[in-house]
C-alpha cells in the first residue's frame, strides 16, 4: 500500500532560492535510495486561519512563506528502509548541524497511509 511522509515548513523569502537548491539535493538523495516520488510546493494563496492553518501550523512570521512537500514510497516498511539510508548519506550531514536555510525547530512533518485514490 503507497505510503506518504508529509511536512510543512516556514521559510525565509529571502532564502527561497537556496531552500530550492537543497531541497533539489535532498530530492535527489531520496530518490537515489528508493522514494517513488519528492514535491515540494510554495505557498500561494494560503490564509492565517480563525483556529488553524498552514501559516499558523508553522508560527510563521513576518517575510517568511510555507513550504508543503511530500515524499511518496511504495510502502511504511519501504519508508522505513530509504529513510535510515538518506539519514545515514554524507550528503545530508550539513542539515543535522543546522546548516540550512529555515528553522528546523518550527518543523511539521509525520507519515501518512493512503486513505482515498480516486
Amino acid at each position: 500500500m503507497p505510503y506518504v511522509d508529509g511536512f510543512v515548513v516556514a521559510v525565509p523569502k529571502k532564502k527561497l532560492k537556496a531552500y530550492a537548491q537543497l531541497s533539489k539535493m535532498v530530492g535527489k538523495v531520496w530518490r537515489e535510495h528508493g522514494a517513488l516520488d519528492y514535491r515540494e510546493w510554495v505557498a500561494d494563496d494560503v490564509k492565517p486561519g480563525k483556529l488553524t492553518s498552514f501559516p499558523q501550523s508553522v508560527k510563521l512570521k513576518a517575510g517568511e512563506t510555507v513550504v508543503f512537500a511530500w515524499i511518496t514510497y511504495k510502502s511504511r516498511a519501504q519508508r522505513d528502509r530509504i529513510n535510515a539510508k538518506v539519514m545515514a548519506d554524507p550528503r545530508l550531514e550539513s542539515m543535522g548541524k543546522g546548516d540550512v536555510p529555515f528553522d528546523v525547530k518550527r518543523m511539521i512533518y509525520g507519515g501518512f497511509t493512503s486513505l482515498v485514490k480516486v
